[in-house]
């Protein structure tokens, strides 16, 4: 299959008169408010293993999802089938569901003061024509330059190029009808080491929404390949309080516990460890957090919300303060407060660096612990409480000592929050939050006794 502007089955204009089509059925049905998201996408994914076509896999997909409501009680129902009969029984549905459930005075469509009108182009969308003979020819490129890169490399997991399109419009019943195409494409590698009979295994990733924006298949292979080989001779370390710096494919996650945290399914049901930290400092001083939904082949660009709600760039957390929730219209009720424009999720968080490289990090930090990856899900978003497995490298003096594992990084994040020190200028771009290593003065440090 090769990917091009054609590739779609139905064009932007038919997914608008599918859209149409269900809101007027649940009108002439009696709903007396309804929303409607109309989508299809496809895509391919080649994997190589040891040089060899591992797997081919296509997928196309569609769907509809309606939700209507009568008055204040709430319905929804999806399905994968455009036909007008199939439309017609899936808005049935969700007015049977509606009908049986309790009223809820915070339920409802969007205010339409709040709806965007205006739709900027992002860059979001570009068809890549590649054949299935040159996928694959980059695919096995990316590994072998990851089984290239050291002698003890002796087993591969594979590559995999994926790529990926996909369209959508949602439509209510107040007259907003918006959507857009995108494409995401994605370039990995994962490689094992073996040394005196214990192996290692790491892997490396590039993404992007235009495959010019990719690294290339050499540079992802060799990332992998070196990942991998660094940690042979792995030991764990003593137990204590270190400082500790989240290398930058890491710390991402530590942004997202944020998310989490500030999102307003979890304030309103007071799960939250961040209730009522609107206006306060969270972070220390030395973090400030811009969203930005208008970021030119953002990962999580968009003019509006999934509930048509307008998105504005915003600074979340400047200078340690956090400056606002991400809300949408339910929770924002929920709390007696204003949507955000994030139903959805956060749209690009971007996350300023102090400008120290991680060299720089390193030797700022002296004696500690490098994190390059983080393993379980030890997180507590109601307490804050933070305790995961970690693996990376053992640093004396600002340089890497060895390779270390077995071992696990805890605090609670309101904690590990105010103990960030410096944010370094290896920014992955990659993904929705863009964010360089992280520097924390101390955390919990389990190895040995």
């Amino acid at each position: 299959m090769i990917m091009t502007e054609n590739s779609f089955s139905y064009s932007h204009a038919a997914l608008e008169q599918i859209a149409q089509q269900v809101l007027e059925q649940a009108k002439r049905r009696g709903a007396t408010a309804s929303e409607v998201d109309v989508s299809e996408g496809l895509g391919q994914t080649v994997s190589v293993r040891l040089g060899e076509v591992e797997t081919v896999e296509y997928n196309q997909d569609k769907g509809v999802g309606v939700t209507v409501y009568l008055g204040q009680k709430k319905g929804h129902a999806s399905t994968s089938d455009f036909s007008e009969r199939a439309l017609a029984d899936t808005v049935d549905a969700a007015l049977s569901i509606a009908r049986f459930t309790a009223e809820d005075n915070c339920s409802g469509l969007a205010d339409p003061a709040v709806l965007a009108d205006e739709f900027p182009d992002l860059d979001l969308y570009h068809p890549w024509s590649l054949s299935m003979d040159e996928a694959v020819a980059m695919t096995r490129e990316c590994e072998q330059a990851a089984r290239a890169v050291d002698q003890r490399i002796s087993n591969s997991e594979g590559g995999t190029l994926s790529r990926q399109m996909s369209h959508f419009i949602y439509a209510n019943s107040q007259g907003f009808c918006q959507g857009f195409p995108s494409t995401r494409y994605s370039l990995s590698a994962a490689v094992v080491a073996e040394e005196n009979d214990v192996m290692q295994r790491d892997y490396w990733y590039s993404a992007a929404r235009h495959p010019l924006d990719l690294a290339s298949p050499a540079e992802v292979g060799r990332l992998a390949g070196e990942r991998t080989v660094r940690r042979l001779g792995a030991r764990s370390v003593k137990t204590g309080r270190y400082p500790v710096i989240f290398e930058a494919n890491v710390a991402a996650s530590l942004i997202g516990h944020l998310a989490t945290a500030i999102s307003g399914g979890n304030l309103y049901r007071q799960s939250s460890f961040l209730l009522g930290a609107q206006g306060t400092e969270v972070f220390s001083p030395v973090v400030t957090i811009d969203e930005d939904p208008f970021l030119l082949r953002g990962m999580a660009s968009s003019a509006f919300d999934n509930e048509g709600v307008e998105t504005r760039s915003r600074r979340l957390v400047n200078e340690g303060v956090l400056t606002g929730y991400m809300l949408s219209s339910y929770s924002a009720r929920k709390l007696d407060m204003s949507t955000t424009g994030n139903a959805g999720g956060a749209h690009n968080l971007l996350v300023h660096s102090t400008g120290q490289t991680l060299p720089e990090l390193l030797r700022e930090m002296g004696t500690g612990l490098l994190v390059t990856e983080l393993l379980g899900h030890g997180v507590n978003t109601v307490t804050g409480d933070y305790s995961r497995g970690a693996a990376g490298f053992w640093v004396e003096n600002g340089m890497i000592a060895y390779p270390v594992e077995e071992i696990t990084v805890a605090d609670n994040l309101r904690d590990l929050f105010r103990h960030v020190t410096a944010i370094g200028t290896d920014t992955l771009v990659r993904g929705t939050t863009h964010i360089g290593s992280v520097l924390v003065s101390s955390m919990a440090v389990a190895g040995q006794a």
